[in-house]
């Protein structure tokens, strides 16, 4: 056995004369029975001891016992001619359970590159702390920014590079797409009802385009009980990746709220 590699060598032979190894004094306090086995090293009276099943995720069928991870969120990101708005909200649940109002869902990648987060926490976290690791390696190699290929989990990656704006969204399914706007999580289709009639006008200044980003995660938050938190809305252009807002959920009620 492995414990008994590190013990004693009069303490590891694990056999009847095992309690005779032990001080006299420590025997003396503990009545022994017939095999010579003190009532401190027997198991306890009554029934044998079993684990309760934990109370939360398992699957009905024994032969398949497991965790369901619940998740929710919102996340968007477009394109427009002076770069990429991207708008995150920060809450994170577990089931109906809010574990916190106050989750960065959108992380630095390198100077121009920004990625969003949508799905399991602590899979999205080591992705994008990966990502990150080989984007960093490959500008010291080849003298130039990452292209944007490669990123995990149910991701957007925002970026500008030497062909300007890029947006793509991939996930762990392997689908890599480029386009010009995507909304990633529970509350994407409420945030899409905003972003497309959004989009149609032509936003044709920064910080339209960031109202319009903020206004679309508020109304998926209120709508949408796994979103929520705060509001962080960013811009990727020529000169990086820079935050424009943080705003509570619960403020933008009074310039929104209907």
């Amino acid at each position: 056995m492995a414990l008994a590699s590190v013990l004693r060598a009069e303490l590891s032979e694990f056999s009847p004369n095992f309690p005779k190894s032990f001080p006299k004094r420590f025997l003396e306090d503990f009545a022994e029975d017939s095999e010579g086995i003190p009532e401190i090293l027997r198991d306890p009276p009554g029934p044998p001891r079993v684990l309760a099943a934990p109370p939360w995720g398992l699957e009905a069928e024994p032969e398949g016992l497991g965790l369901h991870i619940l998740h929710g969120t919102t996340t968007l990101a477009f394109k427009t001619p002076l770069g990429v708005t991207v708008a995150v909200d920060s809450r994170a649940t577990a089931g109906s359970y809010i574990a916190s109002q106050a989750v960065r869902k959108a992380a630095p990648l390198g100077g121009r590159m920004l990625g969003t987060m949508a799905g399991g926490a602590a899979d999205c976290a080591f992705w994008q702390r990966l990502v990150a690791r080989q984007c960093r390696v490959q500008e010291l190699r080849n003298k130039e920014p990452y292209k944007g290929l490669g990123l995990s989990m149910g991701t957007m990656l925002c970026a500008w590079d030497k062909r300007g704006p890029g947006l793509y969204y991939v996930d762990s399914e392997g689908q890599r797409v480029a386009g010009a706007a995507f909304a990633v999580g529970s509350g994407a289709s409420y945030a899409f009802g905003v972003l497309d009639r959004g989009l149609a006008e032509a936003p044709g200044s920064e910080a339209a385009a960031c109202g319009l980003a903020r206004r679309a995660v508020y109304q998926a938050a209120r709508r949408d009980a796994y979103s929520g938190g705060s509001v962080r809305v960013f811009h990727v252009g020529p000169q990086g990746w820079r935050e424009v807002s943080h705003d509570d959920v619960a403020d933008l009620q009074d310039i929104y709220g209907e």
